[in-house]
C-alpha cells in the first residue's frame, strides 16, 4: 500500500506517526506540504530524511488539492495500492491504518473504506457537535448513513484514482464530495471503526468552523434555494389558476408541472453536479416519475388540509410543501441524479 498524508503547519506528531509507520513496514509514504512555509522546513526536512516523498505547494491550497496532488503523484510514479490517506496530527494510529488496508484488500467491488471514529470517551464538544450535525445533513442529502463523515482516514483501491482526481473541491468540502457522489459513481462506502484520538482538545485542527462548514453544506443550501424559488412559482400559479378556474385539481396540476420543469433545470445544472450527474435521458424520466408521485401527495395533502380540516388555502399550501420537502430532496439525490 501507499500512505498519503496531507500536512499543513504540522508539529512533531507527524514525525512520530511516520516513525511508527516505518517500524510497521506498511509501505511507501507520501507527504504533501500544503504551503506550510519556511517556519516548518525543519519538520519536512526530517520527513525527507526518513525516506518519505515530500511534495510541496508554495502556498496553502487546501486539503482537497493536497490529496489530489498526492493521488496524481502515486499514479505517475506507479506506487503500490491500495492508497490509505491519514491526517498529520497523530489522530490515526498505525494499527488502524493497517485495518483499513486489510478492509480494502478484502473488497469484491472497488469502493471507499472509512476509518470511522465512535466519538466515545473524552471528545471536544465542537468535534462531537460538528460530526453529529454533518452526519444528519449527509443522511438527508444522500439517503445513506455514514457514522463519521469527517474522518481523514480513508482507503481506496488504485482503480479509483482517476475518479478521485476529477472530483470538485479544493479544501475540506472535497472529502464530503467523495461521500456525496461515491454511490452514484458505483463505489460503495464501508466503515471500519477505529480508536477515537483527540490530542490537546484537537487544537491543531485547521478546520474553520464557519467557512469550511459552509463549503460542506453548500449542496443542501443550493437545493434549498432552488426549492424556494420553485415553491414561490408554484404558489403564484396555484392561486392564479385557482382564481380563474376554481378547480383545486387543475390548479395543483398546472402549478406543479410548470414549477417542476423549472426545478428540474435548476437542480440538474446547479445542485446535483460534480461530473457525475446523470444525463438528461436518464434523469428526466425518473425526475418526472417523482414529480407525478409528489403531485399526488401534494394534491392529497392539500385536499386533506383545505377541504377536510378547513384550513385556508395559503396555510394548507405551506403545510403541504413543508411535509414533502425532505422527501423530495432525499429522492432526487438517491434515485434521480
Amino acid at each position: 500500500m501507499t500512505i498519503l498524508i496531507p500536512a499543513y503547519e504540522p508539529d512533531d506528531r507527524l514525525l512520530d506517526l511516520i516513525i511508527q509507520l516505518l517500524n510497521c513496514e506498511l509501505g511507501p509514504i507520501v507527504v504533501i506540504d500544503d504551503g506550510s512555509g519556511p517556519a516548518y522546513s525543519r519538520i519536512f526536512a526530517l520527513v525527507k530524511s526518513l525516506r518519505c516523498t515530500v511534495l510541496t505547494h508554495e502556498a496553502n491550497l487546501g486539503k482537497g488539492r493536497a490529496l489530489k496532488t498526492g493521488f496524481a503523484h502515486i499514479q505517475r510514479a506507479g506506487l503500490p495500492g491500495p492508497i490509505i490517506t491519514a491526517d498529520s496530527d497523530g489522530q490515526h494510529l498505525p494499527h488502524d491504518i493497517q485495518r483499513i488496508y486489510e478492509a480494502v484488500q478484502k473488497q469484491t467491488v472497488p469502493g471507499m473504506v472509512l476509518g470511522s471514529r465512535r466519538f466515545s470517551g473524552k471528545v471536544p464538544l465542537r468535534s462531537r457537535f460538528g460530526n453529529t450535525v454533518t452526519r444528519a445533513v449527509f443522511t438527508l442529502t444522500t439517503g445513506n448513513k455514514v457514522y463519521d463523515t469527517q474522518t481523514g482516514l480513508r482507503g481506496f483501491p488504485l482503480s479509483m484514482v482517476s475518479w478521485l482526481s476529477d472530483l470538485p473541491g479544493e479544501r475540506f468540502e472535497y472529502e464530503m464530495n467523495m461521500l456525496l457522489t461515491a454511490n452514484t459513481a458505483g463505489y460503495p462506502i464501508t466503515e471500519e471503526y477505529i480508536d477515537t484520538v483527540y490530542l490537546d482538545e484537537n487544537k491543531s485542527s485547521h478546520f474553520r468552523p464557519v467557512a469550511d462548514s459552509m463549503r460542506i453544506y453548500y449542496p443542501i443550501l443550493l437545493f434549498s434555494t432552488s426549492s424556494l424559488i420553485s415553491a414561490l412559482l408554484d404558489f403564484a400559479l396555484l392561486f392564479i389558476v385557482h382564481y380563474f378556474s376554481s378547480s383545486l385539481l387543475l390548479s395543483v396540476v398546472v402549478a406543479r408541472l410548470c414549477s417542476s420543469v423549472f426545478n428540474y433545470s435548476m437542480n440538474r445544472r446547479y445542485v446535483f453536479t460534480g461530473g457525475h450527474t446523470k444525463r438528461v435521458y436518464q434523469s428526466f424520466p425518473k425526475y418526472f416519475a417523482l414529480v407525478l408521485l409528489i403531485l399526488l401527495l401534494n394534491y392529497g395533502l392539500l385536499y386533506f388540509y383545505n377541504e377536510k380540516l378547513i384550513i385556508p388555502l395559503l396555510a394548507a399550501k405551506i403545510l403541504t410543501e413543508a411535509s414533502i420537502f425532505v422527501f423530495s430532496y432525499w429522492a432526487q439525490r438517491r434515485f434521480v441524479y
